[in-house]
């Protein structure tokens, strides 16, 4: 299992994310869906980035606070060699959720971060029946990744 992390940019580094610790979340997080063996790119971002890449693929110009792109469907799933895909977290926007809610921000990425992978392996939560089995998916992994 390889997970690589990039980011977060210069601009938003007071933000303060626990790489190492997202790292070993997301490993936690990759076994306990069954994809241990599987490789993950986490992108730290600020959010002009993506914003960018929101308007780019979901024609949203706009920041969020996190972005999926799977390599296990679609155009390119034939050549993922063992390549989950990216989940892309904006850093600035996550910060703002985690005081709002008057959470950690490593929490806050973490919980990003679980929502993302969700979405590369194929969950959704357009209709009610796909949100709740998602929200569920997320509560179980909440519990299981190291805190």
């Amino acid at each position: 299992m390889s997970v690589v992390i990039s980011g977060p940019p210069d601009a938003i580094r007071g933000s303060k994310v626990d790489v190492a610790r997202l790292r070993k979340r997301a490993a936690a997080v990759l076994s306990a869906i069954g994809q241990s063996r599987s490789e993950l790119s986490v992108a730290l971002v600020d959010d002009p980035t993506i914003a960018e890449l929101n308007r780019e693929w979901r024609d949203k110009p706009r920041p969020t606070d996190v972005l999926s792109f799977s390599l296990v469907e679609g155009d390119f799933s034939d050549h993922r060699a063992g390549m989950l895909g990216d989940v892309v977290i904006s850093v600035e926007t996550a910060a703002s959720q985690a005081a709002d809610r008057r959470r950690g921000l490593d929490d806050r990425v973490a919980r990003l971060l679980i929502h993302g992978v969700l979405h590369l392996i194929g969950h959704d939560h357009e209709g009610d029946e796909e949100a709740r089995v998602m929200a569920a998916e997320e509560r179980r992994l909440w519990r299981v990744i190291p805190s």
